[in-house]
């Protein structure tokens, strides 16, 4: 999306759609799946029914109803849902006022959302041109509705639920609990080509996996069509509802994702604008927090790789050979199952790697050596930081892809660098660096984290491969 100044149309549908509400939500059972339909409408005007869908398979997804649970006692997990699923619609007018009608919500659960939705959204405002939004006026949220409690549920302590993306991250999680002989069991949302590939490449089916299927309602694809705004939400805050709801069915307590310590950096230098806002540690913390008080203390989402750098997970991710093939991390390639080889993520990916797997593998896994291609320059300048904003995209930071680059440099003979390499050796960003210096980054830990003592046995364990 090009960066252009839509205030007067940001005010102008503000106007014109003034009201956006929550009108209600259904839960039923069909076909051995558990649906949930939300209703949603924009002004009276326009009308959205998504919907997600969860298959409800022997010892994966119905311990609950194994346990006694009714369709009922879900109102609470499906309505949280809701109100994250919301922000995606909202989005397209950003009616300044908000009606929540299934439910009642304290003021501290209003501040909470908006704080969600302002974050979650900075992207969206800042690639719209819609500067400096008031955090405080930008939406009004008026619940009408009834309190909710949670039902009472059993969660077996030890197991744990481990959402797959895909990429290197979630790998790396995975393998390391699984050698760990901890019980996991992965989790998929809309499975595609690379998270199949993943978990196949793992041992498991699609049938032995937690699944579900989250569906754009089509009239918000017309309002996208027809000009309304449109950018980017916080997925995985919207993933993180739905986990706490996963682990309720499966009977487990742990939520382990896969995100880390360089998730907490801007996108925009000099701001908190983050595209990997809900993958922070403060929104980690604030999510838990949510939880925790208002649904149900028994759930334990955290970040197992939250202690570590992308350098350090790359490190990890390069000895599970198995995936290597499998694994995509590239969003313009998500519906070809391919790396794209033309996109900051690729070219992320590709330079993290690096130092590890070398230009020769690399280019056997992307389909052709990305340090050879300078119409790439502009990207490796983003990710470098010789520009102030880096790509909006999940990729690391902008020290952790200069020191790669260092550590490459330094490991390759100076007559045989590639085009990109060499433009980025004759960069005010390179500086030489010692290999002392690069083993240091690896041995890191963040001590910023939610991790139990058990998990932090396994990275730091994890940590002393990598000095070997």
């Amino acid at each position: 999306m090009n960066r252009q100044n839509n205030i007067k149309k940001y005010i102008s549908l503000r106007n014109e759609y003034p009201v956006f509400s929550y009108e209600d939500y259904t839960i039923t059972l069909e076909d051995n799946e558990l649906v949930i339909r939300f209703s949603f409408n924009l002004n009276q005007q326009y009308f959205f029914y998504p919907e997600t869908r969860i298959p409800i398979l022997e010892h994966i997804s119905d311990t609950f109803f194994r346990n006694g649970g009714k369709i009922d006692d879900l109102k609470i997990f499906a309505f949280n849902i809701g109100m994250i699923e919301l922000v995606s619609y909202w989005k397209a007018a950003c009616s300044p006022k908000v009606v929540i009608k299934p439910h009642a919500l304290t003021e501290e659960q209003i501040t909470w959302w908006k704080k969600i939705y302002f974050n979650g959204l900075g992207e969206f405002f800042y690639l719209n041109g819609i500067d400096n939004p008031d955090p405080d006026a930008f939406m009004e949220i008026i619940a009408e509705g009834t309190p909710i409690a949670a039902p009472d549920f059993k969660l077996d302590l030890s197991a744990v639920l481990v959402p797959i993306g895909g990429g290197k991250d979630s790998v790396v999680t995975l393998e390391l609990l699984r050698q760990n002989q901890i019980d996991c069991l992965p989790l998929i949302m809309n499975p595609r080509g690379a998270t199949i590939g993943c978990i196949e490449a793992a041992g498991f089916t699609l049938d032995s996996i937690f699944r579900i299927k989250r569906t754009i309602h089509p009239q918000l694809l017309d309002l996208n069509a027809k000009g309304f705004l449109n950018g980017h939400t916080p997925f995985s805050a919207m993933l993180g509802f739905n986990t706490i709801l996963a682990s309720v069915l499966s009977g487990r307590r742990n939520i382990a994702l896969s995100n880390e310590s360089s998730a907490n950096e801007a996108t925009v230098e000099g701001s908190s604008i983050n595209h990997q806002y809900s993958k922070s540690f403060e929104f980690e913390q604030d999510f838990r927090a949510y939880v925790h008080q208002f649904i149900s203390p028994k759930p334990n989402y955290f970040s197992f790789l939250r202690p570590l750098s992308e350098l350090q997970i790359a490190a990890l991710f390069s000895r599970f050979e198995t995936y290597h093939n499998v694994f995509r991390s590239c969003n313009a390639g998500s519906k070809t199952d391919s790396w794209c080889g033309n996109c900051p993520k690729c070219l992320f990916t590709f330079t993290i790697l690096a130092p590890y797997l070398g230009e020769e593998r690399l280019t056997q896994i992307f389909g052709k050596d990305l340090f050879q291609d300078l119409s790439l320059t502009p990207y490796l300048r983003q990710l470098t930081g010789m520009d102030n904003v880096k790509p909006f995209e999940c990729v690391g930071t902008v020290d952790e892809v200069n020191a790669s680059l260092q550590q490459t440099i330094a490991i390759n003979p100076a007559d045989t660098l590639a085009s990109l390499l060499q433009y980025y050796r004759q960069s005010p960003s390179y500086q030489p660096i010692h290999q002392t210096q690069f083993a240091a980054l690896l041995e890191e830990f963040v001590p910023e984290h939610n991790l139990e003592p058990q998990y932090v046995h396994i990275i730091k364990t994890a940590l002393s491969w990598l000095s070997k």
